[in-house]
């Protein structure tokens, strides 16, 4: 027997974008559903940059100083080592936010933390387990969604279905909206590394002539990023683990004694690289957000601080028309709207860093040169403000201005 619910909207998905916008819905006084596949937030490999322009979100919320007591390190000034010299790249501390860091936060406790303080509303609901498989239809009009749950099948009815569930999107496919892919010549192989205390500090990375090693701090343990040329990992696992653990410490020296925990190639894991975004971000009872409407390669950390603003720019501009009923195509359409220039511009800078700086394969440079862009940096430290406005705010930052309930 399906069980049957009805909902004013219903939200597939249960990270960033999804899970923001559950919260600011409901605080709106609009009855959501939110959609999670898994059993909990606890999965590796998942973004962890809570930039100043979300912090700020934070703050208007009302919830900064809470989230700053979660566990997480602040960065103020990202470096990068490059062909062995140590750059400034980004100087957040001249930034217009109240914080004036990037927070590197596991995102679990980010979704946890968010998701505990949206249950403080009565018109929240979060199902964990619940993975929708299909759209309901009804006159070319999408009305709800089908699902899978361990105590069996669901249909949700709604007046409109938010689709927040990734660049792998079951509700974006089913619903057949068309995706422009813009091809993207790397891979990133992810996996845990020990960590010691006497480790140097996180940074941007460490770049040698077209490749890169990323290091995230977790505390007791690197989350390393390795980038290798698309398509690429088959070659690299013919080559075996030794040549492969020989490579990372070619990167960064200080591992030399812990790659050996790399001992079988299931701790390393793919990540397939894309960058690309649907044309119509929606049709009559469905929109799309965050990566299900424009996948974001990892370079910068911004897929997550864009898919907050896409949840906050969503809430501010549809919250008011939902308490009222159902919203209009004319209505979503002003989300792809506000969102689509910073998306488009976002893009186009990960995919000539990819194709021109971060290429996976080994360029022809002198092996201690330094690039142009990196020696203007380093010269004139006013420059580092550029990358950090660019990545720690963004273009056309979006500010919570959605009504709040009662």
């Amino acid at each position: 027997m399906v069980e049957k619910l009805q909902t004013r909207c219903v939200i597939v998905g249960g990270g960033p974008a999804g899970m923001m916008t559950g919260y600011l819905l409901a605080r709106a006084g609009v009855p959501v559903a939110v959609f999670e596949k898994h059993s909990d937030f606890n999965r590796d490999f998942r973004g962890d940059t809570i930039h100043p322009s979300t912090l700020e979100l934070m703050h208007e919320l009302g919830l900064l100083d809470e989230f700053l007591k979660q566990p997480h390190q602040e960065v103020r000034e990202l470096r990068a080592v490059v062909n062995g010299q140590v750059v400034p790249v980004a100087d957040f501390r001249k930034l217009p936010t109240r914080c004036k860091f990037i927070a590197f936060m596991p995102q679990w406790d980010f979704l946890t933390f968010l998701s505990s303080h949206a249950k403080h509303f009565p018109e929240f609901q979060l199902h964990m387990e619940t993975e929708v498989v299909d759209l309901l239809m009804e006159d070319s009009r999408v009305i709800g969604v089908r699902a899978k749950t361990p105590q069996g099948d669901l249909e949700v009815h709604a007046d409109l279905v938010i689709a927040a569930d990734g660049r792998h999107s079951t509700t974006q496919t089913r619903a057949g909206l068309e995706q422009v892919q813009f091809g993207v010549p790397i891979d990133v192989l992810w996996m845990r590394i020990s960590k010691k205390d006497d480790d140097p500090e996180q940074s941007l990375g460490f770049f040698q002539h077209g490749k890169l090693l990323v290091l995230i701090d977790r505390g007791d343990y690197w989350q390393a990023g390795f980038v290798i040329p698309k398509g690429q990992f088959d070659e690299i696992k013919e080559r075996g683990l030794a040549q492969f653990q020989n490579e990372i410490v070619r990167f960064a020296v200080f591992l030399r004694d812990r790659v050996a925990e790399l001992n079988d190639w299931s701790k390393i894991k793919l990540l397939t690289v894309q960058v690309n975004r649907l044309r119509e971000w929606c049709c009559e009872g469905l929109l799309c957000i965050g990566d299900s409407a424009h996948a974001m390669s990892p370079a910068g950390g911004v897929g997550i601080n864009l898919a907050i603003q896409d949840a906050v720019a969503t809430a501010n501009l549809l919250a008011e028309k939902l308490q009222r009923g159902p919203v209009h195509i004319d209505d979503l359409r002003t989300v792809q709207a506000r969102r689509e220039w910073p998306t488009r511009l976002i893009q186009g800078m990960q995919i000539f860093i990819h194709r021109r700086v971060v290429t996976g394969r080994t360029s022809d440079e002198k092996k201690t040169s330094l690039p142009f862009v990196f020696r203007l940096l380093k010269w004139f430290p006013i420059l580092r403000q550029l990358p950090a406005r660019f990545v720690g705010v963004g273009p056309r930052p979006e500010h919570f201005h959605s009504p709040t309930a009662g």
